[in-house]
C-alpha cells in the first residue's frame, strides 16, 4: 500500500515533521511519500493563503497524471481543514482524507465531545465551518487558538508544546472536552505531554488520516463517484498544470 501525503505549504522542515508522523502511524507494508508543492506560501495562517494552497496540491496531483506517475492507494492532505480536499476527490479514484475531519472522527469515536486547539484565533472559524461542513460540529465543544503561527509553531517546538497544552487544559477544564485535535499538522509531537498533563487523549490529524486511508485501502473502499465527486467536465485548461511552466 502507498499513501501520498501532501504538506500544503512549502515548508521542506514541516514536510519532514509531517513524513515523520506518517511513517510512525503507518503500518509495516505501507510505504509513504510526502510532498509539497512547488509554489505556494511557507505558512499558511489565511484564507488566501489556504485557496493558494489548494492550487498547488492540485498542481502535485496534476503533474503526476498528466507524466502518468501517480501510483498511491489513498492521498492524506495534511493541512488542518485547508482549502483542495474536494478537488482532489474530484481528480482521483482513490481515498482522499483530510486531517482536520480525521482527527474528528477519530477523536468522536473515543470520546463524546473534543476540541480542537489550533494555531491563531484566525484560524477557529474556518476550522469551524470545515467541522459543520464534514457533519461533526455537534461533537466539537470548543475550538481554541494557541495565538503562534504555524511558521512559530514550527520554528520554536519547546514554546508551542506550553502554549498548546495550556489552551488544551482549558479545553477540558472550561469546555468539557475529553478528547484534544490538535489543529495543525506541525504540532504531532504535543500529543504524549497533552495527554501526560490532562489524562485525556490526544489525537494528530497526520496519524488519524494515515491509519483510517490504511483502514479504507484494506476494506476495498474509495471515493463515491455517482455524485458530486465525478470526474469534472473536460474543459480546456490554459497554463495547466502551472508549476510547468515555472522556471526550473
Amino acid at each position: 500500500m502507498k499513501i501520498l501525503v501532501l504538506n500544503p505549504n512549502t515548508s521542506e522542515t514541516m514536510t519532514a515533521e509531517i513524513d515523520a508522523a506518517a511513517r510512525a502511524a503507518a503500518a509495516p507494508e505501507t510505504e509513504i511519500l510526502t510532498v509539497q508543492p512547488v509554489f505556494g506560501s511557507v505558512a499558511i495562517d489565511s484564507a488566501a493563503e489556504s485557496y493558494l494552497s489548494a492550487v498547488g496540491v492540485m498542481d502535485v496531483v496534476a503533474t503526476l497524471l498528466a507524466a502518468g506517475t501517480f501510483d498511491a492507494d489513498a492521498v492524506v492532505l495534511a493541512g488542518f481543514g485547508e482549502h483542495g480536499k474536494d478537488a482532489l476527490q474530484e481528480m482521483l479514484d482513490v481515498p482522499v482524507l483530510d486531517i482536520a475531519e480525521s482527527a474528528a472522527h477519530v477523536a468522536h469515536l473515543i470520546g463524546r465531545r473534543f476540541s480542537v486547539v489550533t494555531t491563531l484565533a484566525r484560524s477557529i472559524a474556518p476550522i469551524e465551518d470545515r467541522l459543520l461542513l464534514a457533519g461533526l460540529a455537534a461533537h466539537c465543544a470548543s475550538v481554541r487558538a494557541c495565538g503562534l503561527g504555524t511558521a512559530e509553531v514550527d520554528a520554536d517546538p519547546a514554546g508551542a508544546v506550553a502554549a498548546i497544552v495550556a489552551e488544551a487544559e482549558r479545553a477540558v477544564t472550561l469546555d468539557g472536552a475529553d478528547v484534544i485535535c490538535l489543529g495543525c499538522a506541525g504540532m504531532a509531537g504535543v500529543t504524549a505531554a497533552i495527554t501526560e498533563k490532562l489524562g485525556v487523549p490526544a489525537v494528530d490529524g497526520v496519524a488519524a488520516a494515515v491509519g483510517l486511508a490504511q483502514m479504507l485501502v484494506g476494506l476495498n473502499l474509495s471515493t463515491s463517484k455517482a455524485g458530486v465527486h465525478a470526474a469534472g467536465p473536460d474543459n480546456a485548461r490554459t497554463h495547466w498544470p502551472l508549476s510547468q511552466g515555472l522556471p526550473t
